[in-house]
């Protein structure tokens, strides 16, 4: 057993004993996410467990080049990617590489005590067989202090099948579900604030509540839901997902957010419930953070946040409906950002891209790029040239991934409505006065006295002129040639399709900095023919003017006369299996190599809207291998042909990113909604995802 001597400038290892005791652990550990970790190298050659002093987070390969081996960090460079090869692929390996943590929680009603257990974990990209995985831990447990629990953590899927087929006597085991779901504290976006605490014990008591949320209130809830107004933290006490609409906003609006298990009960003891506070959340941290504050910041009038979102001014000239598989990326201006990447998306499926292979070509040093690993994942020799690896791409992505098919509804014909009825013309001018003659700083504020009613008024009055302009669009009959363009498109372009689903398409959503998650109508389940799409339609066009998203657009600086409304009108296809995904990793933002996914066996809208909680995966687009986070409120896993499935589907999105990047790093990651029925993968929605920082 080997550590690093912290007094000793050269760092070099000494000895330090033959068992591991929780005392010496700790003098050993780093920490990740407040998690604390020992590395270790089992050197078979020599006969050697190495307990790694890993507080400064050295790399496992750098310790075996530099402190067994005798190598430079330059020589190591030079011969990396074959030096990986042989420490996690190759069966006859001389080194067996791992990573003991400590966890002080109760896993399972059946798992260790609270007291404390360590577990035993391999990277996700190793390929140790079932008897090396034997091997291995029997070596490990050896030499760890024998009052210590030991468990095996198998690092994806591959090993949670070969340790189902050992006895759990022989080897006790703990899934990283298992471990997730009982985290008290999981960062879901890093940030720090100065508000008041609002504390709710569940969503009932929120809706009761008369005094409503204010930009600067901190919310503190089980599950917080999707149509809060904006502020300036978020605190769930409840397990929930990083994809939850509401949460995906609270990126965009860059605040800290985070699960906070007891988190309320703290609060409580404390008496911090309804003063104000400093809160922060860490990426790393092993818990989030709350200290009284002055209030306003010691009597200076707080000032709200002032981001401003850039929107393009809507093209209103005359614009026919258009089938998805038309339109391109540019026409955003006319039929909005939503329907604008779906028709890209329906194109690029059909006739590939020059790009997708942009993130698989970036440098990652000391590796001049990715490509022999996408050729891995692809099937191919790793020697295959750039030809080779877009015609596989390609087949893979036209053989598995679709876009059902629909029509869009531009901007003019929205326009066309609004101006066939003075009454609602009227409406949207005093709607927009109003707006205008009200300060933006004076819609964010509410403080005391005179200044909160005047607040309170003014936000009461463009409320009703919302709800009132709603009312007209709902209300007012569509003229007679804007019906039949409807019903001619419907007939031309979806035919044979029993059942719609009518979806937004503003120009003020799926925008870096304002994804307006949830924000908008989408209307499921249209059935009965042009009269319920006309009903739906109207319902769209009547969200972009719900007193919510009016105010939500004021803060981001989006000024009404900008925004307009598009509609898809689209095929709503089956699926045994629905979620979301983001082609990076939100709960570890250094981690470039896993898309994350979240999955429903009832829909998509299930983990958007943050019904239930979702099962978790992440997929290694790199290296390969996928792993299970959470389960969610499900009780058992998904089957192994539906989780191959999602590896194929993490592939294709980090394709789709490469060609949906605004850049040539290629690494701003997407946002993709998705539905799986049998091998067919339908693609719903692809927006850009912001993520921390």
């Amino acid at each position: 057993m080997t550590r690093s001597d912290r007094n000793d400038a050269t760092t070099r290892p000494r000895l330090a004993g033959n068992r591991l005791t929780l005392p010496e652990f700790y003098r050993l550990a780093g920490r990740v996410g407040g998690h604390p970790y020992v590395k270790i190298v089992l050197d078979r050659d020599e006969s050697v467990l190495h307990f790694i002093d890993s507080a400064d987070g050295i790399l496992h390969v750098r310790y075996i080049a530099g402190e067994i081996l005798g190598m430079s960090i330059e020589e190591l460079a030079r011969g990396l990617d074959s030096f990986n090869d042989d420490v996690y692929r190759n069966p006859d390996r001389r080194f067996y590489l791992g990573t003991l943590a400590h966890h002080t929680r109760r896993a399972a009603e059946s798992g260790p005590a609270a007291d404390g257990f360590l577990s035993l974990e391999t990277v996700d990209v190793d390929t140790m067989s079932q008897d090396m995985l034997r091997f291995f831990y029997h070596r490990v447990r050896e030499h760890i202090d024998p009052t210590l629990p030991l468990l095996l953590k198998p690092a994806g899927h591959r090993q949670e099948g070969y340790v189902a087929r050992i006895p759990e006597s022989e080897i006790p085991r703990i899934l990283s579900h298992e471990l997730y779901s009982t985290a008290s504290f999981v960062p879901l976006n890093p940030g720090a604030a100065h508000g008041r605490l609002r504390v709710f014990r569940s969503e009932e008591e929120y809706r009761a509540d008369p005094e409503p949320l204010e930009w600067q209130d901190i919310v503190v809830m089980p599950r917080v839901p999707e149509d809060i107004p904006r502020v300036s933290g978020i605190i769930h006490t409840e397990h929930t997902t990083p994809l939850s609409h509401i949460n995906v906003m609270a990126a965009g609006w860059r605040i800290p957010n985070a699960i906070g298990i007891g988190a309320a009960e703290r609060i409580d003891r404390a008496g911090l419930a309804g003063r104000w506070v400093r809160y922060r959340v860490d990426a790393d941290g092993e818990d989030l953070l709350l200290e009284a504050a002055q209030p306003g910041g010691g009597g200076v009038r707080p000032t709200p946040p002032a981001e401003r979102v850039a929107v393009e001014r809507p093209d209103l000239g005359p614009t026919p409906i258009t089938p998805l598989s038309a339109l391109r990326a540019g026409d955003h201006v006319r039929f909005g950002t939503k329907a604008a990447n779906l028709g890209e998306l329906t194109h690029l499926l059909e006739y590939g891209s020059p790009r997708w292979l942009g993130f698989y070509r970036v440098p990652r040093p000391p590796r001049d790029n990715l490509l022999r690993y996408l050729a891995r994942q692809l099937g191919l020799p790793e020697g295959a040239d750039e030809a080779e690896l877009t015609a596989a791409a390609r087949h893979l992505v036209k053989e598995h991934a679709h876009v059902p098919r629909g029509i869009v509804l531009p901007f003019s014909l929205q326009q066309r409505f609004l101006d066939s009825s003075a009454e609602l013309r009227d409406a949207l001018g005093r709607l927009d006065s109003e707006l205008r003659d009200r300060p933006d700083t004076e819609l964010r504020h509410r403080t005391s006295g005179r200044e909160e009613a005047s607040s309170a008024e003014g936000t009461s009055r463009i409320e009703e002129l919302c709800l009132e302009a709603q009312r007209l669009i709902l209300g007012t009959p569509l003229p007679g040639p804007i019906r039949t363009e409807i019903d001619r498109a419907i007939h031309r372009h979806l035919y044979g399709v029993p059942v719609q689903v009518v979806r937004s398409s503003s120009n003020a959503e799926d925008l870096p900095g304002f994804s307006a998650a949830g924000l908008y109508e989408s209307v499921a389940n249209v059935r009965g023919g042009t009269d319920a799409v006309v009903d739906a339609v109207r319902e769209v066009w009547a969200s972009l003017l719900s007193p919510r998203a009016v105010l939500l657009r004021r803060q981001a600086g989006i000024p009404l006369d900008h925004c307009r409304m598009g509609v898809i009108v689209q095929e709503q296809v089956g699926a045994t299996v629905g979620g979301v995904l983001v082609t990076c990793n939100p709960l570890s933002p250094r981690d470039f190599r896993d898309v994350y996914l979240n999955v429903s066996p009832r829909s998509v809208t299930d983990v958007v809207t943050g019904t239930g909680a979702p099962l978790q995966y992440l997929c290694n687009t790199v290296e390969g291998g996928s792993r299970t986070v959470s389960l969610g409120t499900a009780t058992t896993d998904l089957d192994a042909g539906t989780k191959d499935l999602l590896r194929r589907l993490a592939l294709i999105s980090r394709l789709l990113q490469s060609h949906f990047s605004p850049d040539e790093t290629y690494g701003a990651p997407v946002d993709i909604e998705w539905a799986i029925e049998g091998d067919r993968i339908d693609l719903l929605q692809l927006r850009p995802f912001r993520t921390a920082g």
